[in-house]
């Protein structure tokens, strides 16, 4: 394996920013390029217009991220999701950033610590840290020009992470069997060892560790007494606010009602029924009987009883 990681034959990406010398970013796309061979493409891109570049996902083998040497590339959480896109399943990025030992009030500058985590969170397996070492003049200037950072807490680190072997959002059907086996008998296997788990034996229930409950102990005093017989009759229909009886009544109301049919009084509609046939209409009940003094009951015949 070459330098950096690169081998013949292989798709590469070269990632800079405006801290990246020029003279140093053509040398190293040279050595790239020798590396891979001349029929193989190298891509180099700007970290500020990497979500732009439009390459499609899974693009490159390797992709060289802040290794230019005097970059100080910081790596976002979006251009660490790019970089983890266009990154062929299997393929291996590789990136310098300057870090520091301490959070700071700086939000750009990452801790050592941090920077792990970010590419874990991107989508990148098997990350590590390959090298740590301190700044040179010349980047700890470009870091105070480009990032503002006053500190004197700062290294570079080198780092390294995978892609999965698959790509992200790809699918494969598990092939599961839940089908099972028969035993000699026909019906099917069960393994013992599951069954023994479900098997409470003799010698279990002699075993001083085993705590059973008493099932007496789930009721209480209010659970044992015995019932009122008057709380366990069923409202009549009566109770229950209802005039009329209800299909299948059981609780007497229907008989209640036909005697106060039977005994009721009919109405009269014109108020002379008590003087007698001379003052009653043609269809009066009382029709035949002697008169009676007002508000006097008159027992009739049930086929008297019809609307006056």
């Amino acid at each position: 394996m070459g330098e950096y990681g690169v081998t013949p034959g292989q798709h590469v990406a070269i990632i800079w920013d405006s801290s990246s010398p020029v003279e140093a970013l053509k040398d190293l796309v040279d050595q790239i390029q020798a590396l891979v061979g001349a029929d193989n493409h190298v891509s180099v891109e700007n970290v500020n217009q990497l979500s732009q570049s439009a390459h499609r996902e899974s693009s490159f083998d390797v992709i060289l991220s802040g290794v230019v040497p005097g970059s100080t590339v910081q790596h976002s959480a979006e251009v660490l999701a790019e970089i983890a896109r266009i990154l062929k399943p299997g393929g291996r990025v590789l990136l310098k950033e300057p870090v520091a030992t301490e959070s700071g009030n700086n939000s750009r500058i990452k801790t050592s610590a941090k920077l792990p985590t970010a590419l874990t969170l991107s989508g990148l397996v098997e990350v590590k840290e390959l090298q740590k070492e301190a700044l040179t003049p010349e980047e700890a200037q470009s870091v105070r020009e480009h990032l503002g950072y006053q500190g004197n807490d700062l290294l570079i680190v080198q780092i390294e992470g995978k892609k999965p072997n698959f790509e992200v959002g790809s699918s494969s059907q598990l092939k599961l069997s839940f089908a099972k086996q028969p035993g000699p008998s026909g019906k099917p296997s069960v393994d013992p060892a599951t069954a023994k788990l479900w098997t409470l034996s003799a010698n279990d229930m002699n075993d001083e560790e085993m705590d059973l409950l008493d099932s007496d102990e789930l009721l209480d005093s209010e659970d044992l007494k015995k019932p009122d017989p008057s709380s366990l009759r069923a409202l009549s229909c009566k109770e229950m606010g209802k005039k009329k009886a209800c299909k299948n009544c059981t609780c007497g109301l229907v008989e209640e009602l036909e005697q106060e049919k039977k005994s009721s009084q009919p109405k009269s509609a014109c108020g002379n029924c008590y003087l007698g046939d001379a003052f009653r209409c043609a269809s009066c009940p009382y029709l035949g009987m002697p008169a009676f003094k007002p508000g006097e009951k008159i027992l009739l015949k049930e086929n008297q009883l019809h609307d006056a």
